[in-house]
């Protein structure tokens, strides 16, 4: 087995993560066809195979693709389009652009790319594959900040991204990508996302701050009930937004998000206009708490789900008196 390859067991199975450097460019489709699986917007589509190949850094460019392999039936692991379960593309950037590539210090990698094929969600997959792009970057490419966009509202992605990593909001971005469907996305739902940076020489710092006392007193930017509705498949438990407060003084508060976002976009998909507006409500709702927020100096510290009969996400902000 190369350096550039590891096998992982995670819940009783067996994945090999191993980074492409083929330098043949048919290797290259799996990659868009497994995209188009996860996302199912072909208009969003990756370069030819072609220039895949060429820009990769093992062959004459700068990008870096990962690819994750479950085993067979028979126990192995079979490298084919078949068993990949989950992949990573992105590429080498820089930060000020009157530095340029002149300092290594000014590069960063944009990570654009993390999906698990639908069968393998819920094995972990995400964060490993992050983990595994952290030790190309920092040992091969000797890169050590990675930047990513993602939406605000997934709290999966929030919980890996925040939680996990310690990764940093740099930005809110409001209707980044225009127009975006598919099937983690609706082009009536505007695209906002954060723009994160990640310090890949630094573990994830566990912030002070005591969450069922800011829950007790109320500390939230957002509020939302669980109301039964009229969804797509049938009558559904969703979260709809009550009220959006930044007048509090809290050092610390929280901001609400749907507990599965995904789950909102699809029961919500149909011809009620009450009904379809749902998700609409909280991205408008929340891009006001966000901007309005960070303005008055609060940062992003954390994420947390509350479990409970109806669970609830909540990012947790702070106030920064710098």
């Amino acid at each position: 087995m190369s350096d550039q390859e590891k096998i992982l067991f995670l819940k009783g199975k067996k994945f090999l993560f191993r980074v492409e450097a083929s330098s043949s460019s048919s290797d290259y489709a799996k990659y868009e066809e497994l995209r188009n699986e996860i996302w199912g917007f072909p208009e969003d589509n990756l370069p030819g195979t072609r220039n895949m190949m060429c820009e990769n850094y093992f062959h004459e460019g700068s990008s870096l693709f990962i690819a994750v392999y479950a085993e067979a039936m028979d126990g192995s692991v079979r490298q084919d389009p078949e068993h990949l379960a989950g992949f990573s593309y992105g590429f080498v950037g820089v930060k000020d652009k009157s530095v340029a590539f002149k300092s290594l210090d000014n590069l960063w990698f944009y990570s654009q790319y993390t999906g698990v094929k639908p069968g393998f969600q819920g094995h972990g997959l995400g964060i490993m594959i992050k983990e595994y792009q952290r030790e190309i970057l920092r040992d091969v490419f000797g890169v050590s900040t990675v930047t990513c966009t993602y939406d605000p509202l997934t709290g999966v992605n929030a919980f890996r991204n925040i939680h996990h990593f310690g990764m940093e909001v740099l930005e809110y971005r409001a209707a980044v990508y225009g127009e975006y469907g598919g099937l983690l996305n609706r082009l009536d739902v505007p695209t906002d996302r954060f723009f994160m940076s990640w310090d890949l020489r630094k573990q994830a710092e566990r912030p002070a701050y005591r969450l069922g006392a800011l829950l007790d007193a109320g500390h939230q930017a957002i509020q939302a009930e669980y109301s039964s509705l009229p969804g797509k498949t049938g009558t559904v438990e969703l979260e709809v937004v009550k009220n959006v407060n930044l007048e509090m003084s809290s050092e610390v508060l929280l901001v609400r998000i749907p507990l599965d976002y995904y789950l909102m976009l699809r029961e919500t998909e149909v011809a009620d206009p009450a009904i379809r507006r749902i998700p609409v409500e909280w991205r408008m709702s929340t891009r006001m708490a966000y901007q309005g927020l960070f303005a008055k100096g609060y940062k992003v510290i954390d994420f947390q789900k509350v479990d409970g009969p109806r669970p609830r996400n909540f990012y947790v902000l702070k106030r920064s008196f710098e």
